[in-house]
């Protein structure tokens, strides 16, 4: 008798196994895909997509204007979207998009110094970035080269001074 219960959970266990590798890609699971040409994506700021924070080393009191450096550990990634959608945080890479800017709103160059060339793979935020250091702005994501078709993806941010 318990050889026969235990050649039925074999085939069983076998099943489960199967059933949990196998999980769909909605499952928020990305593989690393290249970014091409005629492809609709999300923009994400410290895995957030629709507003984010980006938290800064701004001490003491903060006053209006003023700017510090992004923490580090803070990422920035692309992610494919299986279908059209006219929300205004979907990009699309148009006919020629073959990596994605991102620009955090930074006025010196290291604003572009993050491009991404593949979907679901984080870039950290750079600490030399010049950011305001409380306030709300937009990371905007610009698929690279550019067309007449392409669309930018963009994520509102709330910067948040952190002591």
């Amino acid at each position: 008798m318990f050889r026969t219960a235990a050649a039925r959970l074999v085939p069983l266990a076998a099943a489960a196994l199967v059933a949990a590798t196998a999980l769909p890609a909605s499952a928020g699971v990305v593989d690393p895909a290249p970014v091409r040409p005629h492809q609709y994506f999300y923009g994400f700021v410290n895995g957030e997509t629709g507003h984010a924070t980006i938290k800064m080393a701004c001490f003491g009191p903060v006053y209006p204007g003023q700017t510090g450096h992004p923490f580090a550990g803070q990422t920035v990634e692309v992610r494919p979207v299986a279908i059209s959608s006219s929300a205004a945080s979907v990009g699309y890479t148009g006919g020629g998009g073959t990596t994605i800017a991102v620009d955090l709103g930074d006025p010196s160059t290291v604003s572009r110094a993050l491009t991404l060339g593949y979907y679901g793979v984080k870039a950290e935020i750079p600490v030399t970035a010049t950011l305001p250091c409380y306030g709300t702005g937009k990371v905007t994501f610009t698929p690279v080269p550019t067309s007449w078709t392409a669309r930018t993806a963009t994520v509102v941010v709330d910067y948040v001074g952190q002591p």
